[in-house]
Formats: structure tokens, sequence, C-alpha cells
């Protein structure tokens, strides 16, 4: 079995062990001068569905600790999307989950098995994978796949900022842009015209963005932090 590391974030991570995230992000090259390409999961994923076999979730890909289940699991157009539960009964599986809470955990990683790749120029493209695991372990290599909740901090503070009128500056709004997947040039054009803009005719007491200030405060009240 060869594993493959990625960065892990924890955004949110319920009482009951559950967290949903990316257990692989497709089109990234990782330090290893290899990227996992769209499909790469769907047979193997077919194939558990159809012998009613488990992707397992282990502690450090250790077959003797499993710490939890992958209760869904999907490809979609960002990467290997998954659905786990830590099994917070079991002594490991608490442990791990205090450590996630507390982001002292950095990183996921499948194992699998190496069925089709090639090789474009310098790097290695995994086209066809079987997967065996999914474990949360210590030392990522690729920092783009992350366990997170649909509402990320950043963006939860992004909203009480706007809420209490002290917007943050159009440099982090742009980080924030980019970190949700808009391509860099768009979130440069948002954050620094029609972002700026905005704060800026704030500032000055302008009445031309209010309607446009007022939805954004409208869309930001209603955003509730996952508990």
């Amino acid at each position: 079995m060869k594993t493959k590391d990625f960065a892990l974030e924890v955004k949110d991570l319920s009482e009951d062990g559950t967290f949903e995230g990316y257990g692989s992000i497709f089109n990234n090259v990782d330090s290893y001068g290899e990227k996992v390409v769209p499909g790469a999961f769907i047979e193997s994923l077919a194939k558990h569905r159809r012998e009613g076999s488990s992707v397992l979730m282990l502690w450090q890909h250790n077959p003797n600790e499993p710490i939890g289940v992958w209760e869904d699991l999907a490809e979609d157009a960002k990467g290997l999307w998954g659905k786990g539960r830590l099994l917070v009964e079991v002594q490991r599986a608490k442990e791990v989950h205090v450590l996630m809470k507390n982001k002292a955990i950095r990183g996921l990683s499948i194992g699998y098995r190496e069925i089709d790749a090639d090789q474009d120029n310098a790097v290695r493209l995994l086209k066809k994978l079987d997967l065996w695991e999914i474990s949360p372990v210590s030392f990522p290599a690729n920092r783009r796949a992350r366990v997170e909740s649909v509402k990320s901090e950043r963006m939860e503070e992004f909203a009480r900022r706007l809420r209490d009128g002290e917007p943050m500056p159009v440099k982090e709004f742009e980080n924030i842009l980019r970190e949700a997947g808009v391509p860099k040039s768009m979130a440069v054009q948002i954050a620094s015209h029609g972002y700026a803009k905005a704060i800026r005719s704030e500032s000055e007491g302008s009445k031309a963005t209010e309607p446009a200030l007022s939805a954004l405060r409208a869309a930001v009240s209603a955003f509730k932090p996952a508990s």
C-alpha cells in the first residue's frame, strides 16, 4: 500500500465526532511531484459499494487502530469528498477528536494501491487508484486538502467584522475569495474594485453604495456559524 498526505485544517467538528472534508484534491501537484486527476477514485468507490466493503478510517495508517467510519465518499469537481465520524467511544478516537478540535492534527492521508499512472513532463499523473483507507496524520505533504465545515472561520471573521462596522482589509478579503476557489484574477477584481469601493464609500459617508452594503450585511446576518 502506498500513502499520500494532504494538509488538514479543522474548521468544525461536531461533538459526536462527525465532520466533512476532502481526502484528496484534484490537479494539485504535491511535494512528491505527483497529482491525482479527476476520476481516479470512481472505480474503486464503485467496487466498495458493489462488494459491500468499506474505506477504513485509521489512526496514522495503523491497521491496529481503527478510529472511525467514512459514512459517505464521492468524487466531485474539487476532489475526493467524504463525510466521516470518529467513534468517540474508542479511546484513541476520543483523543483524536480533542486534537482535531484544537488543530493539533494537521494532516489527512490516503492509503491506496496504484493501478494506472502516467508522466506529464516533470509531473506524475495518478489516473486510477484503489482506495483502501483515509487516516488523520500528523505531517501533511499537500496543503490544499482540508477537513472543513461549510462555514469557515475566515468567513465567520469577515461576517463579524462587517456587522460591527469594521470591514477587513482588501487583501484579506481577496485571500478569502481565493481560499473559496475564486480564480486569482477574478478575486483581485472583486476585492480591489467592488469591495474596496464599497468600504471606502461607507467610510466617507456616501449613500451611493448603501443598497449594496445593505444586501451584503443581510447576507452575512443570515450566516450562522456551525455549532
